[in-house]
């Protein structure tokens, strides 16, 4: 029988199908488990060997053979193995590479490159910490990034809208906007009373700049006739503004959006690390200073997974909002 189903004159794919490139990553774990078990630890190393790195492993090649075998019995889990499998398996060999580099071989020094199993041990022991680290950053975050992103919007729709406004404003936004927020770290301290309230400014202030400039350029942007057509028929400036230059310019809005987030999370670790007594970035600088360098590890990657979810969740927010748009925007 024909691997392939003919369906309205086109090439189908049969709903149950086993495509290899669906284990690429049960391989490259079963490879990099196996040289874990066989290799030796190196006789210089010095912590204390725990099992956790094992047990990591174990678990993933559990969790990706479900995958595997629902994947060839569900033709859209199994496109996106196909697609995603190559990566995950080159992933999951540069894990077993610093593994090796680490632990086996021991060619780097362990107190500031410490081994797989030592930062997962953080997570499994001092899981509810960063937990509590963690919201307390989201909250500074989210608070900030709202704030300014809401401040931006009005900024960047005020001058993009009148001439009269962007005479006044724009030279100033275009002398504090490109400080970076952090070298308003020494000033916000002095203006502010509570650290909190200064992280919050610091934030807001740093999403507030990609979010003005990008937001008046859409506007200005916006087709002319747009207006014109609108105001014929009797529309009010705020009317135009709020159905036609703002969707015109959502496009924009949302990459400012974007380039803000990485403003303010780079700000957040910046402050959090000099004026707050809590948080995700404290917690790095804390241990830092204890030479606690697996905890400073397992910190960072919870800093690049709530990043990436946090980005994804725009993207995802961004593509329902602008579907109207997707016929003539590509992204």
């Amino acid at each position: 029988m024909s691997d392939l189903l003919i369906k309205n004159g086109e090439a189908a794919e049969p709903r149950f199908l086993f495509n290899w490139r669906t284990f690429i990553p049960i391989a490259a774990l079963g490879v990099v488990i196996a040289l874990h078990i066989l290799i030796p630890t190196h006789s210089a190393y010095r912590p204390k060997v725990l099992p956790w790195f094992s047990r990591f492993l174990v678990l993933l090649i559990a969790v990706f053979t479900v995958l595997f075998i629902a994947g060839v019995f569900n033709a859209g889990l199994r496109r996106k193995l196909i697609f995603k499998s190559p990566f995950l398996g080159v992933g999951f060999l540069i894990l077993g590479l610093y593994n090796l580099i680490t632990i086996k071989w021991n060619l780097v020094p362990s107190l500031y490159f410490p081994a797989p199993e030592r930062i997962i041990g953080v997570f499994v022991n001092d899981w509810l910490f960063l937990l509590q680290c963690l919201a307390y950053s989201l909250r500074l975050l989210l608070g900030g990034f709202f704030l300014g992103a809401f401040v931006g919007v009005l900024t960047g729709t005020v001058i993009g809208w009148s001439q009269r406004w962007n005479y006044w404003i724009m030279p100033f936004i275009r002398i504090v906007g490109p400080i970076p927020s952090t070298a308003w770290i020494p000033i916000a301290l002095v203006i502010f009373l509570k650290p909190t309230d200064a992280s919050l400014f610091l934030i807001a202030l740093g999403v507030w700049f990609p979010t003005t400039v990008l937001t008046s350029s859409g506007i200005i942007n916006v087709q002319k006739s747009y207006f014109e057509v609108s105001s014929t028929l009797g529309a009010s400036t705020l009317r135009n503004i709020l159905s036609i230059a703002l969707p015109g310019a959502a496009p924009n809005v949302f990459a400012g959006l974007f380039n803000g987030t990485s403003a303010c999370f780079l700000t957040l670790m910046a402050a959090e690390m000099i004026g707050c007594k809590f948080g995700i970035g404290w917690y790095i600088n804390w241990q830092r200073e204890t030479l606690a360098y697996p905890n400073v590890y397992a910190a960072l990657i919870v800093i690049a997974v709530t990043f990436s979810f946090l980005i994804t969740m725009q993207f995802k927010i961004r593509n329902k909002v602008l579907a109207w748009q997707k016929g003539t925007i590509r992204w």
